[in-house]
């Protein structure tokens, strides 16, 4: 296990047996800002008060989960020998993308089950989803994670990074590229485009609020972990995230440019859901 030498300490305070690691809060709280401001729009889009809290009670906790089996199932040879390991999710082993994946099913059955459309209650999810990776990624910071290779200090420096960031990418000695800055930036600049662009009347129907989503992230993301050390792989040939990334970002293409074939066409994002009497 690496030594952490960084300025900032990665447990947030302990009481008798219990340890609270700032990752766990930062999640915590980009969690709670996520559905306080999805519930709002939520019930905007006529979706109603509750909605949103209700389905993310089921999406939240299975999400979690997915996001650990997705680990594993790309580390098994590891848990094999270690069988104990694998519900000990404090230790760290949790992918996003299985997260989502999992998360994606849970709006699906929760929406189909209360009669809702699915494709409307994605669009509400994926801006907030957007801006609650951005701040999660500064939990992998304070952990020292998801950080890319070696690099000098001058490198960051001629970033023009604030000190207590340079400082935090030293680990044991060698500083290391801030990769989880830049998906937390790139998530937050695509935060704000989307809300620009969901905003704009006429542009967006629903459905492809969240498909901007699938592509900004994708995108970025495929470049981003090229420059990360800690990749799940498959084989020696492919990182399982880059693969990924690159099939999401092209099927969601094919399905937007599929879907605005359709005859009628679908509703637009903006006139939300039941304010004409319309149900799907």
């Amino acid at each position: 296990m690496e030594t952490i030498v960084g300025t900032i300490d990665r447990v947030a305070f302990s009481f008798g047996p219990f340890t609270v690691y700032w990752y766990g809060i930062i999640i915590g709280a980009a969690m709670l800002l996520a559905i306080s401001l999805a519930s709002k729009e939520g019930t905007k889009r006529g979706l109603g008060e509750d909605t949103v809290t209700d389905m993310t009670m089921w999406a939240i906790p299975i999400g979690l989960i997915g996001a650990r089996i997705y680990y594993i199932l790309f580390e098994w040879q590891y848990y094999l020998q270690n069988p104990g390991e694998i519900v000990q999710i404090w230790n760290g082993g949790i992918a996003i993308y299985g997260g989502l994946i999992a998360g994606g099913f849970t709006v699906y059955w929760y929406t189909k089950k209360k009669r809702i459309p699915v494709a409307l209650m994605l669009d509400v999810l994926a801006p907030y989803v957007l801006l609650a990776q951005s701040i999660g990624r500064w939990g992998n910071f304070t952990n020292q994670e998801a950080h890319g290779g070696e690099v000098t200090r001058t490198f960051l420096e001629n970033l023009y990074l604030p000190k207590f960031i340079i400082d935090q990418m030293q680990i044991n000695g060698v500083y290391y590229q801030p990769t989880f800055l830049y998906e937390s930036l790139w998530s937050l600049l695509g935060f704000g485009v989307i809300i620009a662009l969901r905003n704009r009347k006429g542009l967006l129907r629903q459905g492809e609020v969240a498909l901007s989503y699938i592509i900004w992230y994708s995108a970025g993301r495929f470049f981003i972990e090229g420059l990360r050390t800690d990749s799940l792989w498959i084989g020696d040939f492919l990182r399982v995230s880059q693969g990924l990334s690159l099939l999401l970002f092209v099927g969601a293409i094919g399905i937007w440019i599929y879907r605005r074939r359709d005859y009628p066409p679908k509703t637009y994002y903006l006139e939300g859901w039941n304010l004409k009497g319309e149900r799907d």
